[in-house]
């Protein structure tokens, strides 16, 4: 981390709304973080009420006025969803035009007509990979298992041997890769190039997802040896269309607004000139905005008229897609009202001063902090948007690929060991029909495995970048 001095920092920083110590600042950040595990895990209240509360809790511990502390919160909620609901917006609908038309489908089936025997769970890695760039983890998952528990059925295959790397995918992209709401929340917090931190992203989730899918998966087949439960195969999404897009242009889809993030990205590094005719050209079309409105609007053509859909059928296509997203939204928004008042509080300066009189690297730091609030409230996208929070300062006069390795740090903290405080943890154990302990083999080792390795490549880079 570049050696900035506390003094500079505060000059810079916005005046803290409470001028309490260090001492009761920690106690007030631990309390406020007490106070969401507590709500979320015992009560089983819903994380926005939780984060909302807690922020509350957390300024009231820090002896800030309450009004204070409900601006903060209120200001930090607003500019959290101004930055990036319009873009899980945007993915949203894209996936759900992906998963209605047949389009995922597609790709499924053509990557698995070609693939056999050894293959097979590579097959699976890319499968994942591929339909999980514009999806929630969520609908992939309920995408890819009737995928999964076909192919092991058919093919003889242990289900382990073919469900971990798909499983993989999936969480390397949930938790490394913008636009999922993780990633766009931490790049928001930290002030991150989105373009760098994609870019950067691929690159460690490429080696990770091999160590975590195809290769653990051959352990973790071992460990748990069951066939692939009969009940659980449900009726895929496209069975009932007579036509659905074909394999190219589905994938074109799927990565234009991948290539036009990374191209604007390159052109940055490359042009390095805001007034080169070029550079603003791709300012705009590698914009998040732009490259993910680009994506739906070309989807609608070529995966939703390719299916056959009407007009009628794409406009309701687009309201469902948005109606289940509304819970994200709100867990986003008030993840980031939490961000603002740890900020406000004062605790960025508190995490600043520990990182540099502990020597603590601020990604390896990142990590930590990201790891104890995922274990602590099972939820991958609180401990993202907590830990962004928390690390932020630290953000201040690192380069530009340096905040994209602080985002992808926290995002591998985030994705360390799921369990019973999960919702993940469950619908895998259900889906695959496990039981607990057998699900804490597999599903669990393997995102520590995608936490840890994750961190090791971050780290890697760090020291070349």
């Amino acid at each position: 981390m570049p050696s900035l001095s506390v003094e500079i920092l505060a000059a810079d920083a916005a005046e803290p709304i409470t001028s309490a110590g260090n001492a009761q600042l920690g106690i007030a950040v631990l309390a406020g973080i007490a106070v969401i595990v507590v709500l979320i895990t015992k009560f089983k209240l819903h994380a926005f009420l939780a984060l909302t509360i807690g922020s509350l809790a957390l300024g009231a511990f820090a002896g800030a006025p309450l009004a204070d502390t409900v601006k903060s919160f209120t200001t930090g909620l607003g500019n959290t969803v101004a930055g990036v609901g319009v873009l899980i917006a945007l993915g949203a609908i894209l996936g759900k035009l992906l998963a209605d038309s047949g389009g995922a489908d597609q790709i499924v089936d053509t990557i698995l007509a070609k693939a056999s025997g050894r293959a097979m769970p590579w097959a699976m890695v890319l499968i994942a990979s591929v339909i999980g760039l514009p999806l929630f983890f969520e609908v992939g998952i309920v995408l890819l298992i009737p995928v999964v528990l076909l192919v092991a059925k058919r093919g003889n295959y242990s289900l382990m041997r073919i469900g971990i790397p798909a499983l993989a995918g999936l969480s390397v992209m949930h938790g490394l890769i913008p636009p999922h709401p993780g990633p766009l929340v931490a790049i928001d917090a930290v002030g991150a190039n989105l373009g760098v931190t994609l870019a950067l992203g691929l690159v460690v989730a490429i080696p990770t997802v091999i160590i975590a899918g195809p290769v653990f998966s051959r352990y973790a087949a071992r460990w748990v040896d069951i066939p692939a439960p009969e009940n659980m195969i449900p009726v895929r999404p496209s069975e009932d269309l007579e036509k659905r897009p074909g394999f190219g242009i589905t994938v074109a889809t799927v990565m234009l607004p991948v290539v036009l993030m990374l191209v604007k990205a390159l052109v940055d590094i490359v042009v390095d000139d805001p007034e080169n005719g070029v550079q603003k050209v791709t300012d705009v079309i590698g914009s998040p905005l732009i490259a993910l409105l680009a994506a739906v609007i070309v989807g609608m053509f070529t995966l939703g008229r390719a299916a056959g859909f009407t007009k009628e059928r794409l406009s309701t296509t687009v309201e469902k897609s948005l109606a289940p997203i509304a819970g994200v939204l709100l867990i986003v928004g008030a993840g980031g009202g939490f961000k603002q008042t740890l900020i406000d509080i004062g605790v960025g300066q508190m995490i600043l001063e520990f990182s540099e009189n502990w020597s603590i690297p601020a990604l390896l730091l990142a990590w930590l902090i990201a790891v104890a609030i995922r274990l602590a409230t099972g939820s991958a996208t609180v401990a993202t948007i907590s830990a962004a929070g928390l690390v932020a300062p630290l953000a201040e006069g690192m380069s530009t690929s340096e905040t994209a390795l602080l985002v992808l740090a926290i995002g591998a903290g985030s994705l360390f060991f799921s369990h019973v405080n999960d919702a993940g943890f469950w619908l895998v154990k259900e889906y695959f029909g496990m039981t607990v302990g057998q699900t804490v083999k597999t599903w669990s080792v393997m995102e520590t495995i995608i936490s840890v390795v994750g961190i090791g490549f971050v780290l890697l880079l760090s020291l070349v970048l």
